[in-house]
């Protein structure tokens, strides 16, 4: 099948490729002239593991293509995917003028049958209004679908190349037919394609974010009546996850959600219940216990050194919101280290990915080091935000040699209370014992 998708950010390049991996012929579409040259030329934009195979495999075979030339993209595609930002208002709200952009555009350039296709997350209701931002120009035929996106950073590749479920929000019997088709070389194993109205699919996107993000939160409040209480929150974790109930996924306690999703999708939901007159309770207290919970580390560290940051100086490993990725967005560091600074306090820190975006937004107010061990020197404790598997079995003969004072401030949970103790470390976690060696 002939494809576009207009957008080459993090959904669209691994739509676009992974498309293209199944025999398609895909043109992606993006207004940034110096992203299509690079792309263009072997060069991707965005780091995601496995990704870059399929990318330079398709572009080789000539079945992946780039421009910045919207009705050229088009022109023969038989399905337009739009993976566009749909970055939060002040409000809270998804900003819809990219796509609606895009859709008037669209509507002018078009000259026969095209299946439209929402892959970005978008707030219900956006299929009607891309349907009418089109046909204001255009009178021919076309079927507007929503075909929200699951894909997890980190493991992308995977999800798009074997998803859970393909939902797919259509009233066409023409469209559902084109999707079908399409979709079929994905789902052989037999995991559902699930069609149903516009509308639905679109909340189920939402709903599906929220409900994780939900989950994440309920465990980082149980983490911290653990802390209080004398509980061991791995102990609790393994105890309710082993309830196919409840399930043993998004249990593990941490110092917060970030990245494009979670932040974003929530509070687009919470805005969008607030337009019908319905108070999301429970997502506002979602979003409540994950700004808390970004910054509980920073108490113990203060603690640990009377309240007295200033002059002293930490290593920070991980940057990224999670492993596998190289994006920061709500990035549970930033904060981390925005606090830092203000205490007086100075950082030096490791990513194995994410560091060059940091420094797009810190500048020179910390400083990076070329590995996690070189970020020790001269440190007066170890902090951990991202759990990167290189954190988890490092060598603590060099930490200890490296530290000023054998502290690490753990925000992942990489290591066990007890061997940590045995080490002479003081040992701060989420929601477990302190080993309190000082």
């Amino acid at each position: 099948m002939k494809i576009a998708v207009v957008g080459t950010g993090y959904v669209g390049l691994v739509t676009g490729t992974c498309f293209a991996e199944t025999g398609n012929d895909v043109v992606c579409v993006d207004i940034d002239q110096r992203k299509v040259e690079k792309l263009s030329n072997g060069e991707i934009t965005i780091y995601e593991p496995g990704l870059e195979k399929l990318f330079i495999r398709n572009l080789k075979e000539n079945r992946l293509h780039f421009t910045t030339d919207l009705e050229k993209g088009i022109e023969e595609a038989e399905i337009i995917f739009l993976a566009l930002p749909t970055p939060p208002g002040e409000d809270g709200s998804a900003d819809l003028k990219y796509i609606l952009g895009v859709a008037d555009h669209l509507g002018k350039i078009l000259k026969d049958y095209k299946v439209i296709v929402d892959k970005s997350t978008v707030p219900v209701g956006t299929a009607e209004k891309v349907h009418a931002a089109v046909a204001k120009n255009y009178k021919g035929e076309f079927d507007v679908v929503s075909n929200p996106e699951f894909l997890r950073e980190g493991v992308a590749v995977d999800d798009f190349m074997k998803p859970d479920r393909v939902v797919i929000g259509t009233s066409s019997e023409r469209a559902k037919k084109v999707m079908s088709d399409l979709y079929s070389p994905f789902v052989r194993s037999g995991n559902p394609v699930i069609f149903m109205d516009e509308r639905s699919a679109e909340l189920t996107k939402y709903a599906a974010n929220s409900f994780l993000a939900t989950k994440i939160s309920f465990m980082n409040e149980v983490a911290q009546l653990c802390e209080r209480l004398g509980a061991d929150v791995d102990m609790v974790r393994k105890g309710i996850g082993s309830d196919e109930r409840i399930g043993k996924r998004f249990l593990f306690p941490g110092i917060g959600y970030g990245g494009s999703c979670f932040p974003k999708d929530v509070q687009a939901l919470v805005k969008s219940a607030s337009e019908v007159d319905y108070d999301f309770q429970i997502l506002n207290a979602v979003m409540d216990v994950n700004e808390r919970q970004k910054k509980h580390l920073l108490p113990k560290i203060r603690k640990y050194f009377n309240n007295d940051l200033k002059g002293k100086h930490f290593a920070l490993w991980g940057l990224a919101f999670k492993p596998n990725t190289d994006d920061i967005r709500e990035a549970p560091a930033l904060y981390i280290i925005e606090e830092l600074l203000k205490d007086g306090a100075t950082v030096t820190a490791f990513d194995p990915e994410a560091m060059n975006n940091v420094r797009g937004v810190v500048g020179d107010k910390i400083n990076f080091a070329n590995n996690q061990y070189d970020a020790l020197q001269g440190a007066d404790g170890l902090i951990i935000a991202t759990e990167w598997n290189e954190f988890r079995t490092p060598d603590f003969i060099k930490i200890v040699k490296s530290l000023r004072n054998k502290v690490i401030f753990d925000g992942r949970n990489l290591f066990d209370v007890n061997a940590i103790k045995e080490l002479g470390f003081h040992y701060e976690s989420i929601g477990r014992g302190t080993s309190a060696y000082k």
